[in-house]
């Protein structure tokens, strides 16, 4: 990975992280942009800098250009209920990123968790 490829990695991982907290803080984009020092258009921009980063990485693994077949989709079960802790211990793994809870067992393919891992990191 090149110094500026690392360095747009870092920026935009700072930038959603950014994005996530002003969401779980319950303040308004105002509000949150003039308690960290930031002008409500510098907040704009990092938000759609961020979300076309996760709609190109989408894509990306959608079109199979990861060296994943292109066009393969995986069911996800979706659940209101939460894993038991018997569960859990029973190789699984829940995963909760803003607002979203993924859990899979240890029957769920590895290389589709990361697809869908890697897509989730830009929530």
């Amino acid at each position: 990975m090149s110094t500026k490829n690392a360095m747009t990695e870092y920026r935009l991982s700072s930038w959603a992280k950014m994005v996530h907290e002003r969401d779980c803080s319950g303040m308004s984009i105002q509000a949150y942009c003039e308690s960290i020092g930031i002008a409500k258009h510098v907040y704009y921009y990092r938000l759609k800098k961020v979300r076309e980063a996760a709609c190109g990485e989408l894509a990306r693994v959608q079109s199979g250009l990861d060296g994943s077949a292109a066009g393969i989709f995986t069911e996800v079960k979706l659940s209101e209920s939460k894993p038991s802790s018997n569960d859990i211990l029973r190789n699984h793994v829940c995963i909760e990123v803003s607002g979203l809870r993924l859990t899979a067992g240890d029957e769920y393919p590895i290389d589709k968790l990361t697809e869908l891992l890697r897509v989730v990191s830009y929530l």
